[in-house]
């Protein structure tokens, strides 16, 4: 008998949600279907290339916060575009960052692989991905990154897996979650991979198999499993997000998860319960950007059926009013950008007024109490009925 057996009973390798809530499946459910949602929206490449980055930078962002890391998200989302340059005193929480981007990055490069059979997520992945959180970083002299180690240890309250275990408990554990445990029915490829994520994520946080760096590895491991599935990149970040905004009560279910002798499904339930309530929120995010290029789209289509003089200055206008996002009195209407107010400069106060209502004849914007608000609804398709005939 090896020792966990005694110290570390509840770590079965195995998984009965049978008896499961009807809440869990249902979320689960929302979740693949959401998530076949946003892959079907259409944006234009640059677009969702921002928001690869965007919530590429919250993940990292998040993940090393966990562990505390104070890089705001603007912080990091600047050192993923190459323009972040801090103090030599904080440059440390910078390597933090890069060594997560550098771990997504890999996970990236290898998917194909993985989806081809040409890679598992085995012991010596595992351990390339700790190395990879811990590069660089000034760590306690027993320990080194990407290997198992050798002594106890005592993380808060929790005293993991014996030591001696650790490099049989990692091999444990990545068979079984290669096993056809976790092979999808047809159409549940997504409910299954959050499944398996999280049940990872649990598994290596109860055996720590490394001196540090553990939880910032099973993040990244969720984050590969989610991507593998076929998750959209920005919602791969969403587990790492979520733990971070619930930071107390995350660490407060790893603990219950761990008291109550091994239940996995409080955990589980918290986990997609967090990740479903982050897609919606993703989903917003990107169909208020659609909801902007359609704007653009149809702003510019009015004005080249338009034409005139004044057609440039007004699609400007229209643009810039959107972007305000609320009613702005006449008098500030050249003040919104920097471009409007040299247009405007060289113009009377009644052309500026006369453009406002232009906008208003063309149906872009209206007149409120207010100011002169745009009329972004528009350019949704499927508004609540308004008086009056379809077709006249």
């Amino acid at each position: 008998m090896r020792t966990y057996e005694k110290t570390h009973t509840w770590m079965k390798f195995s998984l009965d949600l049978r008896e499961a809530p009807a809440a869990l499946w249902i979320n689960l459910g929302q979740c693949q279907a959401r998530c076949e949602d946003i892959k079907g929206i259409g944006l234009p490449p640059e677009i969702a290339s921002h928001l690869e980055r965007l919530f590429l930078a919250k993940g990292c962002s998040a993940t090393t916060a966990i562990e505390g890391n104070t890089l705001t998200e603007q912080e990091v989302l600047s050192h993923v575009d190459g323009k972040l340059d801090l103090p030599p005193s904080r440059r440390y929480q910078v390597q933090e960052i890069s060594n997560i981007l550098a771990g997504c990055n890999l996970i990236r490069e290898i998917i194909p692989d993985l989806a081809a059979g040409k890679a598992a997520l085995d012991p010596a992945l595992v351990k390339r991905l700790n190395a990879q959180v811990l590069d660089g970083l000034t760590l306690e002299e027993n320990v080194l990154p990407g290997e198992v180690r050798k002594h106890e240890k005592l993380v808060f309250r929790y005293r993991p897996a014996p030591a001696e275990d650790c490099e049989y408990l990692l091999d444990r554990l990545c068979d079984w979650i290669n096993r056809k445990t976790f092979t999808p029915p047809a159409g549940m490829t997504i409910v299954y991979a959050l499944i398996k994520a999280v049940v990872t994520h649990l598994y290596l946080a109860w055996i720590h198999p490394f001196g540090d760096g553990n939880g910032r590895t099973a993040r990244l491991i969720e984050y590969l499993v989610l991507l593998q599935s076929g998750v959209p990149a920005p919602a791969a970040q969403l587990l790492s997000l979520h733990y971070h905004l619930t930071r107390s009560e995350y660490f407060r279910q790893l603990d219950q998860a761990t008291r109550s002798g091994g239940e996995v499904e409080p955990f589980l339930i918290y986990a997609v319960q967090g990740f479903r309530d982050g897609l919606g929120l993703l989903f917003e995010e990107i169909r208020a950007r659609q909801a902007e290029v359609l704007w653009q789209a149809h702003v510019h289509e009015i004005f080249r059926r338009k034409g005139g003089p004044g057609a440039e200055r007004q699609v400007r206008l229209a643009l810039d009013l959107a972007a305000a996002g609320k009613p702005v009195p006449l008098s500030e209407l050249a003040t919104l950008s920097p471009h409007l107010a040299q247009t405007y400069a060289q113009k009377s106060a009644k052309t500026l007024a006369r453009d406002a209502q232009a906008l208003v004849e063309l149906g872009l914007a209206e007149k409120t109490e207010a100011g002169f608000r745009a009329c972004r609804e528009i350019v949704s398709a499927f508004r609540p009925l308004e008086p009056g005939p379809i077709w006249t």
